[in-house]
């Protein structure tokens, strides 16, 4: 285990809070979160990040609160650097260490991300602990995502990576699983974040990224896209921890419980209603909104017409509905574009599944090796006769 509870710095609540309040969409959310942004504000006295905030208009500036901060902010590094004069002074190793993880926690905790990110660094080349400098490692990507950094947070998840290879406990592989799918995420590979999400999600530990039940909402919005519809039953439906969270995910709920169910009316309206509620609102899921929406109605039509060879127009916009032009228009744009293998008789009203045969893109696959097989042998014979 490790050997003390990770704190959430920096707060990556108050860096989603800051999202919301520059987006004039959801201005229905800005109350709730200009209020949490400022709590979080003062509570870690984040004068740095509030000045940074505040040159967005997002927040006024207080100049009263912003002195008080910065008084404080000054007193308490003014402490910090005497310890660790104190420590190189007259102490060993291990004291100047934790002094110099003190410093690097507090300019974390204020926000002040170049000072902090130098800070860390210096402390992660004078910490000799091997789990002590992952922590600190583990820290470098908060403050990536923190500030939106992927530069940073590529660069200490990879030494992360190398440190856990040395000999790092299960409680820090385990959270790195959380920090990598993180980041998978945001890149928009779903498939991968998705298999660390599920790998972690009964030994979750690392609520200094994300809360649990947040965490568990990836896990499911990632799954139901890239997992088939048996191990979405098996791996998501039926997991314990996600039933234990799922009465406080209704969307999500409706949304997997109705493609598995194949009620694709009720899956269209739980989509609609994810998009406003946990994709569009979220820092991480946001730029991969439109992707995320198309391809999920991709899979459900592709769900339902694997099991007809043909339906009219009128049958599917029923199961789905929507208007006829609307899946007709859909549908069109999918079969066009090489997304769904079907066609439209629009004299008839009837859409006819021409699935790829199984047998011939085996046989096609046996071939195409097979002349590759071919031709290393004819060159192996050539070099040894």
């Amino acid at each position: 285990m490790a050997e003390e509870t990770v704190l959430p710095i920096p707060n990556l609540s108050l860096a989603q809070d800051f999202f919301i309040l520059k987006q004039p969409a959801f201005d229905h959310l800005h109350e709730h979160a200009r209020h949490d942004l400022l709590a979080g504000i003062e509570a870690d006295k984040m004068a740095p990040y509030y000045r940074l905030v505040a040159s967005t208009d997002v927040l006024p500036l207080d100049d009263t609160l912003v002195t008080r901060m910065e008084k404080e902010n000054g007193e308490e590094l003014e402490a910090i650097e005497k310890r660790l004069k104190d420590a190189e002074e007259t102490e060993g190793e291990s004291e100047i260490s934790d002094a110099l993880r003190a410093k690097a926690t507090y300019l974390t905790r204020t926000g002040e991300k170049e000072k902090a990110v130098e800070a860390q660094k210096l402390a992660l080349e004078k910490t000799p602990g091997l789990g002590a400098r992952i922590d600190i490692a583990l820290t470098l990507v908060r403050i990536g995502f923190f500030f939106g950094d992927h530069q940073l947070v590529i660069a200490y998840l990879a030494q992360a990576d190398a440190l856990i290879e040395e000999g790092g406990d299960w409680d820090r592989r385990n959270r790195l699983k959380v920090y990598r799918g993180l980041h998978l995420l945001s890149i928009r590979q779903f498939k991968e974040a998705g298999e660390l999400f599920i790998d972690a999600l009964s030994t979750f530990t690392a609520t200094e990224l994300v809360p649990y039940h947040d965490f568990v909402a990836l896990t499911i919005v990632t799954s139901a896209l890239t997992l088939s519809r048996v191990d979405l039953k098996k791996k998501i439906i039926a997991a314990p921890e996600v039933n234990q969270a799922l009465p406080e995910l209704p969307v999500l709920a409706d949304l997997i419980k109705s493609l598995y169910d194949c009620h694709y009316d009720k899956f269209f309206v739980a989509l609609a209603t994810l998009e406003q509620t946990h994709l569009l609102p979220s820092r991480f899921l946001s730029p991969h909104t439109r992707f995320y929406v198309r391809e999920m109605r991709i899979l459900a039509y592709t769900q339902l017409l694997e099991s007809y060879r043909s339906l009219t127009l009128e049958s599917l916009s029923g199961a789905f509905g929507v208007t006829v032009d609307f899946v007709d228009n859909e549908l069109s744009r999918f079969i066009a574009s090489g997304r769904l293998h079907a066609t439209i008789d629009k004299v008839n009203g009837v859409v006819e599944t021409n699935r790829p045969s199984l047998k011939n893109a085996q046989c096609d696959t046996v071939v195409r090796k097979g002349d590759i097989l071919l031709n290393n042998v004819q060159r192996l014979s050539k070099v040894l006769y």
